[in-house]
């Protein structure tokens, strides 16, 4: 299973999904699913734009964890 940090990227920077979407130009729906963690799927494109606009590794952003 993989884990999506973003939730605590984004409260440790004080940023809001809106920001980010400004920032980054990424959709906010898409963002809010990568928030909540109810997305299947992420592009490569979205993910180098999210960690760059966060000033984050991939490794912080995404953590590979044993499913329950």
């Amino acid at each position: 299973m993989i884990k999506v940090h973003l939730s605590k990227l984004l409260g440790e920077q004080k940023m809001k999904i809106s920001d980010l979407a400004n920032t980054t130009g990424l959709h906010r729906n898409g963002l809010s699913k990568l928030y909540n963690e109810n997305t299947d799927g992420i592009k490569f494109d979205t993910l180098e734009k999210i960690c760059k606009a966060l000033d984050c590794d991939i490794s912080d952003l995404l953590e590979i964890t044993e499913d329950k």
